[in-house]
């Protein structure tokens, strides 16, 4: 889980990133404390400031994504949670609609 802390922008970009916002996410705990280092994430959502997302580091998906599979990219959001998520309870399994 991460916050969003901003926008990134950049004037010479990889030709894969072109066209993609770019957002500063920082990781944090359960208890909403900072939790690593910043990562600056491929969002297709619109996600806003201070908004909580989930982030996605497997760099296939994200290059599957992008439509090239020689992008740098690795980091992209795939959720933005609501604002009061309460607490998070762990999957164990899926149902598949049939």
């Amino acid at each position: 889980m991460c916050r969003v802390e901003g926008n990134a922008t950049s004037t010479i970009r990889h030709e894969s990133l072109k066209g993609w916002r770019l957002l500063i996410c920082q990781p944090i705990n359960d208890a909403g404390e900072d939790s690593g280092l910043p990562l600056l994430t491929l969002d297709c959502l619109g996600a806003g400031n201070e908004q909580l997302v989930i982030v996605t580091s497997d760099g296939k998906s994200v290059r599957e994504k992008i439509g090239d599979p020689h992008s740098p990219a690795r980091y992209m959001t795939i959720a933005i949670l609501d604002e009061d998520i309460g607490e998070i309870e762990e999957i164990t399994e899926l149902e598949v609609p049939a």
